[in-house]
């Protein structure tokens, strides 16, 4: 089946699970959105640098399915015109919780390397208010700034979250 058939090919099931597994369900999908979330991500060339080794094509296959999907939406970048630029739309900043989940199940059951495991347990550790923060900070960053539920700075800080889960909570010198 061609990239334009499986996009729009009706689905398995109406069941919840199927249909979101259809979404993003195979290989590739999740580690895009991944490193568009927790990496900063956004256009075609970093994309390709991610540690698992994706390939052009699925590269390609896969953000094209993501804005035809509604997760991604595709633009010029103001800065370099020859470049896209790839943001979250409000589909995709809602699956944080998802990716949350996956990245905690994956530290406990999978041994999963600390240094890469750190936004797992920042947001683990934080909870649904530090995502619901982290997500505003992705609607700002993503859809701009009217897009946020909350003012900034209302609720826990993600990078100092962050920074915490590294040091194991100790302070760092900013000398």
């Amino acid at each position: 089946m061609t990239e334009p058939d499986r996009m729009t090919a009706s689905p398995r099931s109406l069941c919840p699970i199927n249909l979101s597994l259809e979404v993003f369900g195979d290989r590739w999908t999740l580690l895009v959105l991944r490193d568009i979330v927790f990496a900063g991500k956004r256009h075609y060339r970093e994309l390709l640098t991610c540690d698992e080794g994706i390939s052009t094509n699925i590269l390609a296959d896969r953000l094209k399915m993501l804005v035809h999907r509604g997760l991604l939406t595709r633009s010029d970048d103001p800065a370099h015109k020859q470049k896209a630029l790839y943001n979250l739309t409000e589909r995709a900043i809602a699956l944080v919780p998802v990716l949350v989940q996956v990245g905690v199940w994956g530290r406990r059951q999978l041994g999963a390397d600390d240094e890469l495991s750190r936004y797992a347990e920042a947001l683990e550790d934080g909870g649904p208010p530090l995502w619901e923060s982290f997500m505003d900070d992705l609607r700002e960053e993503h859809l701009g700034a009217a897009a946020r539920h909350q003012p900034p700075g209302h609720g826990p800080s993600f990078e100092l979250a962050v920074e915490r889960a590294r040091t194991g909570g100790r302070p760092t010198d900013e000398a």
